[in-house]
């Protein structure tokens, strides 16, 4: 057991090694591998008078996770859909979902695609990094290889993870998106470590 152990160990670092990250790629910041803290930084795609972000938690004051600015006037009342982006679990506070208003008519973004369309072009890391979750990618701050990014003009690149499977294995991605498009294209670095407990990131 100790021999395999070893082994296992030996190899993690062999892998760590061959991982190289560009001088060029900063770190991202670690605030911004949580959900949560990306929406804020959303710039919708087309013109909403007021959008927000919410989960299917019965507690109407725990669902709000993010809201923008609304005319004092107006009030958004709409049944919760039955599916969302970023599905964790079935039940209570499970998946999260957009609801916003346009020409003084209700519409909603409920799926990995809508979220997507919902962004739009990609204006900043944040929406870089919301966008690549809807793929299956995360961040991983405490690798460079799972947590480094650097943008131009035309695309934000960004080293990223996926978690996959029971023991959870962990594997660096080089993550390509065209900012005008949103489109996505991935290169996979190698498998970086194993989860026993399967949590993933």
């Amino acid at each position: 057991m100790k021999v395999i152990i070893a082994f296992s160990l030996i190899l993690s670092n062999l892998l760590y090694s061959q991982i190289k990250v560009p001088d060029d790629y900063k770190k991202i910041p670690d605030i911004l591998d949580t959900a949560e803290y990306l929406y804020p930084f959303i710039v919708p795609d087309k013109d909403y008078a007021y959008w927000r972000v919410l989960s299917n938690d019965m507690d109407y004051e725990k669902a709000v996770i993010y809201e923008s600015q609304a005319p004092d006037f107006m009030t958004i009342n709409e049944p919760v859909p039955e599916r969302g982006f970023f599905q964790k679990c079935i039940g209570n506070n499970c998946f999260s979902y957009i609801l916003a208003c346009k020409n003084e008519k209700s519409v909603y973004f409920s799926s990995e695609q809508q979220l997507r369309d919902f962004i739009g072009t990609v204006d900043n890391l944040p929406e870089a990094i919301l966008l690549a979750k809807t793929y299956g990618y995360s961040v991983d701050t405490s690798n460079r290889f799972t947590g480094a990014y650097k943008i131009d003009n035309h695309h934000v690149s960004m080293y990223l993870m996926q978690s996959k499977g029971c023991p959870s294995v962990k594997e660096s991605f080089l993550v390509r998106i065209n900012r005008r498009t949103g489109k996505l294209e991935a290169k996979r670095n190698g498998v970086y470590a194993k989860d026993e407990n399967c949590t993933s990131l």
